[in-house]
Formats: structure tokens, C-alpha cells, sequence
């Protein structure tokens, strides 16, 4: 484990008080979360998909249904990688401290399933995830495991049992909205909260980006683990920018005191 600076090992002290004192913790997570498991991000200027890709041709719900091939096409490395990808100590850490009573719920933007993988119960997907494939014209939705194999080996693409149309993955493109249960659950959850950990989101893309003011307007204390600046550092109790992977799991140590 790296060694870190004097400021941020303080940080995770203030960092650890707080959670101890809470009494309902919230953790809301972005792709930075991942990168560590080597999941690239979206928005990143060196390496984010959306370098590389126009989102809108890629990764719309137009594009989806003008042109099914080619959004396959596109997905298959991505979608080799989740598939392949492991969680990182700082998912393992949320598990921990959900296990142990302080995280009430994880909200992630992330379609990984990462965090369920690492033994988190409480997850709402606001992006939704690769679970379950829903059919674009008969909208028959089905799990997506019979799908999976064929799919990442051969990139074969999943078609309808029912009316023999192309099945689009139940994550969240451009152009969709969030999926309405979800969200209001995580919009309550804010509100709920005494305490937001926003981990490896750089809180850019709206509306899950409003959700820690949500949190920090209802009087919760907010923690921000992110390698880089977001709008709302200034609220914050407890800010990082740091490698979630290396603070995540200093902080769950010193809560738990292993």
C-alpha cells in the first residue's frame, strides 16, 4: 500500500469519526470506483470512452434502434472487461462497512455489478446494469445470463424468444430515462441520509450529480473520495483527492480497527 501525505492520513481520521457517529450512511459511487478493477471511465480527458467514441452515434437509444449492430459492436471489448473485471479493495470496504451497519445503501452510476459482487446488499443501480435484456419491440424483458456467453465469446447478438426482435441491454443510454422506482429510491435515500460518501464520481452528469446536495441540504455530512475536483468540495465535511482504491479501505480500517 502507498504511502500517503500527513493531510490525507488526518483526513481519514475525520473521515473514520464521522462514520462512527452516523447513523445512516449513504455511498454514491461513478466509474472511478472501477478504474482501479480496470474498468475504463466515460469522461476522463486521457482516457475516457467519450475520447474515442461520440456518444450520441455509440451509445443513444437512437443509435440503439437505427443501427442494433453497431452499438453491439461497440460494447463487446467494454462489456468483455466488466465481465472479466474483480472488485477492488475500495468495493470490498463499502461491503465491510455495510456488513457492519454503517452503509445503508450504495446509489452507483456504475453498470458493473461490481459492488453486489464484493458482498454489497443495498445497491440501486441509477444506470441500470447488463442483468436483465429487454426486448425493443414486444418489451419482454428477460435475463441476460443465457445471453452472456454467447455474446462475449462470439459476439453474438441476443434476439427475443418471444417476437424474434434484437434485446437491448437494461443499462441506461443517452436519451432514456433513469429507471423510475430506482431513482426515487435513491432520491430518498439522499434525503434520508446523515451522512453521503460520494467515492470515484466526479458528480458531472445529471440528476444523480444533485443527489450529495440533496444529502448536504437535509444537514448530512458529506466525504468525497475522487481524484479529481467536484462542484460541491466546498460543502463537504471531508475531501480526498485521492485513489479510491487506497483511501476507501484506510478509512474502513480505521473505523472497524483492524
Amino acid at each position: 500500500m502507498a504511502n500517503i501525505s500527513e493531510k490525507s492520513q488526518n483526513g481519514i481520521t475525520s473521515a473514520a469519526d464521522i462514520i462512527k457517529d452516523s447513523h445512516h450512511a449513504v455511498v454514491l459511487t461513478g466509474a472511478g470506483i472501477s478504474t482501479p478493477s480496470g474498468i475504463p471511465d466515460f469522461r476522463s480527458q486521457k482516457s475516457g470512452l467519450w475520447q474515442r467514441y461520440d456518444p450520441f452515434e455509440v451509445a443513444s437509444l437512437s443509435a440503439f434502434r437505427q443501427k442494433p449492430d453497431k452499438f453491439f459492436e461497440w460494447l463487446h471489448p467494454l462489456a468483455v472487461t466488466i465481465f472479466n473485471a474483480q472488485p477492488n479493495p475500495a468495493h470490498v470496504g463499502i461491503a465491510q462497512l455495510e456488513s457492519a451497519g454503517y452503509i445503508k445503501a450504495v446509489i452507483t452510476q456504475n453498470i458493473d455489478r461490481l459492488h453486489q459482487r464484493a458482498g454489497s446488499k443495498q445497491v440501486l443501480e441509477v444506470h441500470g446494469s447488463f442483468d436483465t435484456l429487454t426486448c425493443v419491440a414486444c418489451f419482454h424483458q428477460v435475463a441476460s445470463e443465457p445471453h452472456v456467453q454467447g455474446y462475449l465469446a462470439h459476439a453474438k447478438i441476443p434476439y427475443c424468444p418471444d417476437c424474434g426482435n434484437v434485446l437491448k441491454p437494461d443499462v441506461i443510454l443517452f436519451g432514456e430515462q433513469l429507471p423510475v422506482h430506482t431513482w426515487l429510491s435513491a432520491v430518498e435515500a439522499s434525503k434520508k441520509c446523515d451522512l453521503m460518501i460520494v467515492a470515484g464520481s466526479s458528480l458531472e452528469v445529471l440528476p444523480v450529480a444533485g443527489l450529495p446536495m440533496r444529502a448536504v441540504e437535509n444537514g448530512a455530512h458529506l466525504i468525497i473520495v475522487n481524484e479529481t475536483p467536484t462542484y460541491i468540495d466546498v460543502r463537504a465535511d471531508v475531501v480526498f483527492w485521492d485513489d479510491v482504491a487506497e483511501i476507501i479501505p484506510r478509512i474502513v480500517r480505521e473505523v472497524l480497527g483492524v
